[in-house]
Order: C-alpha cells, then structure tokens, then sequence
C-alpha cells in the first residue's frame, strides 16, 4: 500500500516480475483476454478505451481487431506498467495503440468520445466515481464491458492466496482492494446500474486459467502481482513461512497436468449501455 492507503499497482518488485513473467501472464490469460473481446465485439475503425490496462490486455487484442482506422488508447495509473504494454505493442507493429497514464476515476477525454469502453480485471477497485466517468466519455448508444473475477472460492485463489490467509489471519484485503468483489452474482449489474448505465446484460463463465510452467514459478509470480493480497502475505509469520509455503505448492500441484498448472477461472462479464 501506498501513502494514501491505495494498493500500489506500480511497485518496483511488481515491475520487475510484470516484465519477467509477461510471456507466460500473458499466456494465462489469454482465453479470459479473448473473452472479453469477443463479448465486447469491437468492429473496425472504432474508437475504444481500455481502463486500467497495465501490461497491454485486451487493448492489444481490440487494437488488432480495429485496423488501422481504428485507435485503442490504453488508460492506467502506472507509467511503468504502460511501457510494458508499449513494448509489447511495438513487438506487434501496432500503430493504433496510445497509452495515456491517469486514473479512472478521472478520465482526461471528453464527454461522447468512445465507442467502446472495456476493462479486464480493473472494475473491482473502481469507485462509483469511475464507472460515472466511464459512461460520460461513452457515446451515446455505447457499451461498456467489463470483466472481474468471480467468487474467491476457485482453485486460482484457494490454493495460494487462500492457504497464506490461513496462516496470516486478519483481513483478505484492505477496504475496496478485494479482487472477488463482484463475485455474487447481479452485484456488477447492480454498480453500473447505479451508475447509470442501462440496458445492463451479466453473465458467469468458467475459462481456461493455465499457468504454462511448475508450481513454484505461479506461486513467485502471484507473491510479487497478486497486489492487493500482498500485505496479507507479508502477514505470514517468519516461522510459518516454510509450513506455508510447502502446502501452497502442494495444493497448487493438484492442478498439475502436463507441466502446467490448470487452475480455471470462474468470471463475471457485464456490459451496458449509455442512454
């Protein structure tokens, strides 16, 4: 956490481990990234914003999908995690990416300027006051899509995170940083309706969540990016640590096949409209 008790998506240690492990996140991610564009069914020559977008996804994904006459701008808060999403736009050749480091919760565009709003595991840690700018710089008729994650009770978290909070104790998380947060289904509905939004449409969906590696690489990968989680872990008293860390890799291992590690992942897509 940071000064004004906000998660600090933008650490050095998370830096590092985002630009070690970007191949392999991004191969974890990618059946969720695709689910994403394709519930959000960007077309070409569209003018879309991807909130909180860290390392690139699924703003690199859209940018494919809308050509050369289309623009993605990549909004987060860190800088740092913005240039990883440049590199790996320039690796692709992707004239049609910007990046724009700001906040949500004040998003520097004009009002009616998008014609697609998407956010792929950001919309738990928004504010009301997010999901309001949101629609504000959606044009009129325009969808937002977000995805989050679903319930905490899935092998993903259960395995690490849930086994570190047995020997932590206290809370999961600070207030607002939770990632399950929208995990009841209708609570996303619920938040954007209260927002403003309308014509809102909320679906659950268990998707390929498969980390191609062993069991200690996901479990180093999770510790440094797992932000909102890692004070908790930092809880673990020293003389626990060994314990801890033995039953984490041993519970991450029951999802072992093949040399990866094949969690699932339980995720809510919900979308609306601005009238």
């Amino acid at each position: 956490m940071n000064a004004s008790g906000k998660a600090d998506w933008g650490s050095s240690y998370r830096l590092i481990a985002a630009d070690k492990w970007k191949a392999k996140s991004a191969a974890m991610g990618r059946d969720v990234t695709q689910a994403l564009v394709d519930y959000a069914q960007p077309r070409a020559g569209m003018k879309i914003l991807d909130l909180a977008s860290g390392t690139g996804e699924p703003a690199i994904s859209l940018a494919l999908q809308v050509g050369p006459g289309g623009e993605v701008t990549a909004l987060d808060l860190s800088a740092e995690l913005l240039e990883i999403a440049a590199d790996r736009a320039r690796e692709r050749k992707l004239t049609n990416l910007v990046i724009k480091q700001a906040d949500a919760h004040e998003i520097p565009f004009p009002d009616n300027s998008f014609d697609l709003v998407t956010s792929r595991f950001g919309v738990m840690f928004f504010q009301k006051k997010a999901l309001e700018e949101a629609l504000r710089v959606l044009k009129p008729g325009a969808r937002a899509c977000f995805l989050a994650w679903g319930p905490f009770e899935q092998p993903f978290w259960l395995s690490m995170v849930g086994v570190a909070h047995k020997y932590a104790g206290g809370e999961r998380t600070a207030p607002g940083q939770d990632p399950s947060r929208y995990g009841k289904p209708g609570s996303l509905s619920a938040a954007m309706r209260e927002a403003g939004f309308q014509q809102i449409e909320e679906e659950t969906k268990t998707l390929p969540w498969t980390w191609p590696g062993p069991a200690e690489e996901v479990w180093e990968q999770a510790q440094a990016m797992s932000t909102p989680f890692l004070p908790m872990i930092k809880r673990v008293p020293a003389e626990k640590w060994e314990q801890m860390n033995r039953e984490v890799l041993e519970s991450v291992g029951r999802h072992a096949e093949g040399g990866s590690i094949k969690f699932g992942a339980v995720v809510v897509l919900a979308s609306g409209r601005k009238g």
